[in-house]
């Protein structure tokens, strides 16, 4: 039995899932150093705690590949701050990279800092990856005990040890035998000394997305990162594909392709990309993010309408940036069933906070919030007041939030949230707190115990039936929704995993 505790006992802390990780991979331009860079930038919202950019250049005196490499702590423009590194040392017409946020391994190892290379048989290779893999301590173990050594912590690296290892002569086939062995969440680049290699797992889990510049090829996380450097996005990596591109590839303008033995009937993308974790201006699994939150705000006004009172519309407020086009959709919903409702702008949201800013001391918790967000009390004081948000997590934040707002002068306050309870732990790649820590598991799951524990006159959560409703199904998409529901597609390690049941 669990013994859930209020997340308000114990140290402040973010009041939202951490995003997991961005990758980028680009192949057969002159400046494929400069370009992973922007496309990082536009991906830093997948990962904050460091960065790292891999380039293959041929030396046609030694008739030989370099790899160079450079990653660190940090975000994209402090770790790439000197224009040299991009300039003089990254070259070569092919690179990889990625931005870091460590659900695998730990975060203070720079070890772990992604991409990862090895130099074996078959020549250099490196990879970057977005995911969890769930059978990683099985792999490690049983590579460990064959005499294998390791140099991170992090689930990637037995990828490459698979690939050092396969019997397989082809360098191709050593990275499909890899993968066939591996199961989990995976959406990687992997680049060798001349071919740039993108492939997704058999579920699909994590976006990842092709596109192209002039005749160069182009693989990120999210579309976003090609609009940066004016690519023309193609098409999504499908679940269980591998794309190779290659000098061919730059001739016919095709990536030969190979598909993962098939290990599920249908995919289960990550609902929460589309809730939270994406940027609103991509298109993930192939619809825009955008308009899925805006249908996912027009839902949540159908389930749950705040009225207005006469002539006094109702005053509805977005938590940035998150939830700001699914508050839009909420909104127009609103005003078409004839709900006197008005947007405003009344939180406003610091981005100069810096994630190694001072933590307050246990009597100026309240701080911490006000340095990142303040309210436009001329818009909320006297006012019904709706706050929509995208998810409430441990709901420290969220009660904080609800006490700014209610000392701005609200006369009431209803919150509103875009995605059911969330009350369980994600294995494939998202940043939960322990199922102990989240305000839905230590209010029982209790819509009034979570409403009084917040402060507020009414909450109203999105229900599981209407979020699967408002995402894309025309091409028979399917969905994990295992943070909400507990389903699990795959089994998982119970031994390290309480609340997972396999479905």
């Amino acid at each position: 039995m669990i013994t859930f505790k209020s997340p308000f006992q114990s140290q402040i802390l973010s009041d939202k899932p951490h995003d997991h990780c961005g990758v980028f991979g680009i192949y057969g331009h002159p400046q494929a150093a400069q370009i992973t860079y922007y496309g990082l930038h536009a991906l830093q919202h997948r990962g904050q705690e460091g960065s790292g950019i891999v380039t293959s250049e041929y030396d046609p005196q030694s008739r030989k590949y370099r790899f160079r490499a450079h990653k660190d702590f940090g975000l994209v423009n402090d770790v790439f701050r000197n224009d040299t590194i991009l300039t003089e040392k990254l070259v070569g017409n092919s690179a990889i990279g990625h931005n870091r946020y460590s659900t695998a391994g730990a975060a203070d190892n720079k070890l772990n800092i992604q991409p990862l290379i090895v130099n074996y048989r078959n020549g250099n290779i490196a990879i970057s990856h977005n995911g969890n893999l769930t059978n990683f301590k099985e792999i490690r173990k049983c590579l460990q005990d064959e005499g294998t050594i390791f140099q991170t912590t992090s689930d990637t690296e037995i990828i490459l040890h698979l690939i050092a290892r396969s019997k397989e002569t082809d360098q191709v086939k050593q990275i499909v035998d890899a993968l066939n062995q591996i199961q989990g969440a995976f959406s990687i680049t992997i680049l060798t000394d001349d071919t740039l290699i993108a492939a997704r797992d058999p579920h699909g889990w994590r976006p990842l997305a092709i596109g192209k510049l002039e005749k160069a090829f182009v693989v990120a996380s999210e579309t976003c990162a090609f609009d940066i450097i004016d690519a023309q996005y193609i098409d999504d990596v499908k679940p269980g594909e591998i794309l190779v591109f290659d000098k061919e590839s730059l001739e016919t303008g095709e990536a030969k392709s190979f598909q993962l033995r098939k290990t599920t009937s249908k995919p289960h993308y990550c609902i929460f990309e589309y809730v939270y974790f994406s940027r609103p201006d991509s298109r993930i699994f192939g619809e825009s993010v955008d308009r899925v939150r805006r249908k996912l705000g027009k839902s949540l006004a159908n389930e749950h309408p705040v009225k207005s009172n006469g002539d006094n519309p109702v005053v509805v407020i977005n938590v940035p940036d998150s939830s700001n086009t699914a508050t839009l959709g909420f909104v127009s919903e609103s005003i078409k069933f004839g709900n006197n409702t008005k947007y405003e702008i009344g939180l406003i949201r610091s981005h100069y906070v810096g994630r190694t800013f001072i933590q307050p001391l246990q009597g100026l918790r309240e701080m911490k919030v006000r340095t990142k967000f303040n309210t436009v009390r001329g818009v909320i004081s006297g006012k019904k007041v709706v706050i929509v948000d995208d998810s409430i997590v441990r709901g420290t934040t969220s009660k904080q939030l609800v006490k700014l707002v209610r000392d701005a002068g609200a006369r009431e306050i209803h919150f509103r949230v875009t995605s059911p309870m969330i009350r369980y732990s994600c294995h494939y790649g998202m940043d939960f707190p322990n199922p102990n820590e989240l305000i839905a598991n230590w209010c029982d799951g209790n819509v009034e115990k979570i409403r009084k524990e917040l402060g507020v006159d009414s909450l109203g959560y999105l229900s599981l039936e209407k979020l699967l409703e408002s995402v894309p199904h025309e091409h028979c998409e399917s969905y994990c929704t295992a943070c909400f529901s507990g389903q699990y597609p795959t089994k998982i390690d119970v031994s390290s995993s309480k609340d997972a049941h396999e479905t």
